[in-house]
């Protein structure tokens, strides 16, 4: 196959180079020339090039809203988790300094604890003795329920 090269072809005072075929017809030269050149004063995306935009956002929508939902109840169950074993430290800070006393999240609330906002944080029992005590907490988006027991070991049981 030969190839031509057609040189200085002038559009509105432009230069371009285009390869031609010698075996193209002059149909599918004249359509490779027009493919490649851009109209003066032709401004814009076309109609399909938007499209192929729209469509790729689309897809990316499609595969961002569920993992974002994924990542918020992920959230919702660590801060419950967090919230757990920061209320069991200020129930052993205070049986450290009141071992006779008997805790309730009210009282741990005053001494600094601090719940995450949509958590949910009980006694469950044991609040009269650090070796029976018991905590549960449960986020409101979340789908799991954290427990410490009196040793300090967590359990989650979905909600």
């Amino acid at each position: 196959m030969i190839k031509w090269h057609i040189h200085c072809i002038a559009i509105s005072k432009k230069t371009i180079n285009t390869n031609v075929n010698i075996n193209q017809s002059k149909e599918e030269q004249f359509m490779m020339q027009e493919l490649v050149k851009r109209k003066e004063g032709q401004k814009g995306f076309t109609l399909i090039e938007l499209m192929i935009v729209i469509a790729i956002i689309g897809i990316l929508a499609a595969i961002a809203i569920p993992q974002f939902s994924a990542y918020r109840e992920r959230a919702f169950n660590a801060a419950a988790n967090a919230d757990a074993k920061n209320a069991f430290t200020a129930a052993q800070a205070y049986f450290a300094d009141y071992p006779d006393g008997t805790v309730t999240i009210d009282l741990l609330r005053t001494n600094g604890f601090k719940d995450s906002d949509g958590v949910s944080t009980t006694i469950a029992s044991g609040s009269d003795t650090l070796s029976t005590l018991k905590i549960v907490a449960t986020a409101t988006n979340g789908t799991k329920t954290f427990t410490v027991d009196y040793d300090g070991g967590i359990t989650s049981a979905d909600s």
